[in-house]
This record gives C-alpha cells, structure tokens and sequence, in this order.
C-alpha cells in the first residue's frame, strides 16, 4: 500500500464527510469509523467519484470505551502505516444521557472515546513517523467556567437545555487540554498532534433539539455554517506540510490563527491533572 492513511471518526456527514473527500483528493486512502452501516454505505459509493483507492469501514459506537478500544486495535492491525487521526465525531446532547458503561453520552463520545482510540493507536502512529493527530474542538469550550477533572469526568447528573452549552464547553476545553498534554509526550519528530476550533457548522446542528432539522435547511439556504470552511482547518493540519512540526497547538478556523486553551484547563498541571484522572478512570474499568 504506497498511498499515506487517513482515518476519521464521523466521516459520514458534515465536517469529517468533507474532510474525508479533501484528502481523498491529496491521495489518501482514507477509513472511515462510523456507527451506521447506510451512512458509511452512502459515503463509500460518493468517494468512488474522486478516488480509486478502496474506503475502509470500521464499525464502532465511539461512546462505549470498549468499541473505541477495539476499534483501534483492528484499525492498528489493518495497515501496514497510520500517517492521520482525525477525532472528529462529536455530540451535544441537550439532556442528559448515560451510556451502558456508566458516562455521560457527551463525556463519553466527545473526550472518552476519542482519547481511548488515540491511546490504542499511538504505536502505530509512531510506527509510521511522522504522523499526526488533529482533535476537533470548539470555542464552545469558553463556556466553561471551572474544571474538577476526577469529579467531572464521573458526572452524570441531569441538566437542562440551557445548562448543556456550559457542559459541552467543558467537554470541548477537555479536548483541547488533552491535547496539549499528549503533545508532552510525543515525540514531534515522530507524531504530532493538534487541535482546532472549526467554527459554526450547520450541519448536524443539535440533532436533539426540536425544530433542528428546519433550521439546517433555512441555515445551508443562506450559506450560514458551510462545513466546507470548519473542514478546512481540519484538512490544513492533517496535511499542510506548514504544520508538519507543530505539536500542542489549538487553532481558530479564521486563518488557522493560534488560539490559547481557556483559563480553567490552561495550566499544564491541570492539564496533568486530567491526563492521571482519565487513565484512572479507565484502568478501574472492567477488562472487556
């Protein structure tokens, strides 16, 4: 296999659909990890337009820790080289939600299951220097306004529609403090990884909140939140060789311009701080 490798999670619809299709057109092979079979179906049939390399599916629900780990281990042992990471696929729940394992849903899909397959790919990646990792993150994550990462990671009380911002903030800010942290412990020669803030993207917009399929409409009619410009910074630093040294950065969809994790998750120690929690947390879980 001579074509460099890109997998993204939620490649199947907005943003990480039309990451898929930009570096389809670079050339690279792409696999796509995706919980439905017709979506991906869907997305296989579409890239056949723009390239002749054959488009991987793996299957998993990336709020479970187990799909996402076994996920990982069957990307990792399906190429001979991993060159780009996407951890795209996202969630904001306006209600609270708790998966079979015990998290909240949008802890889980948002932080967890990205950080899980990361872990469980991170020998390959350095196996196929230099590769990168790019984590989707938001400005959302100034709405948080505080961060106690053992106790919040185990949060699962019930909160309101209006009270979902701040924690879907939060579980952004964890994104990008994870980031940063793994990027300490990366070797940048051989991987790097960075995070960015994409933007409004209409597409996918709350899909639980009522009325949301509407305002999608009404939004692409007037060109409000096109996917394409929140997937090109995803694209740049998947494959701009201008990024190929950066590590640890957090980047605005405005002209990749750096942007600073907000002041709760700043500080190394607290990003630290989570690092220790989340590895906690995951190794008192229950061998699967």
């Amino acid at each position: 296999m001579n074509r460099p490798v890109a997998v993204i999670t939620g490649a199947t619809s907005g943003l990480g659909r039309v990451a898929a299709f930009e570096l389809a057109r670079q050339g690279y092979r792409i696999g796509a990890v995706a919980r439905s079979r017709s979506r991906a179906e869907a997305l296989v049939a579409d890239l056949k337009a723009v390239t002749d390399e054959p488009v991987d599916i793996f299957r998993a629900d990336l709020g479970l820790i187990s799909d996402a780990r076994s996920v990982g281990e069957e990307i990792a042992a399906s190429y001979p080289r991993l060159d780009v990471l996407v951890n795209n696929a996202g969630l904001h729940a306006f209600a609270q939600r708790v998966t079979a394992e015990g998290f909240a849903e949008m802890t889980a899909v948002n932080y967890l299951g990205p950080f899980v397959l990361t872990e469980a790919l991170r020998e390959k990646l350095g196996a196929s220097a230099p590769a990168r990792i790019v984590n989707v993150a938001s400005e959302a994550s100034r709405q948080a306004k505080a961060i106690s990462p053992a106790e919040d990671l185990r949060r699962i009380d019930p909160y309101t529609r209006r009270e979902s911002m701040s924690l879907y903030g939060r579980t952004k800010m964890m994104t990008i403090m994870w980031t940063q942290e793994l990027a300490r412990r990366l070797d940048p020669e051989q991987v790097t990884v960075n995070c960015c803030d994409p933007g409004f993207n209409a597409t996918g917009l709350g899909r639980d909140l009522p009325g949301s399929a509407v305002l999608q409409r009404v939004l692409n009619t007037l060109g409000i939140g096109d996917p394409r410009k929140g997937a090109g910074i995803i694209v740049r630093l998947a494959s701009d060789p201008a990024f190929a040294s950066t590590s640890g950065g957090y980047f605005s969809v405005r002209d990749a311009r750096p942007l600073e994790c907000p002041e709760p998750g700043r500080s190394p120690r607290v990003q630290r701080e989570l690092w220790e929690a989340t590895m906690t947390l995951l190794a008192t879980r229950p061998a699967d």
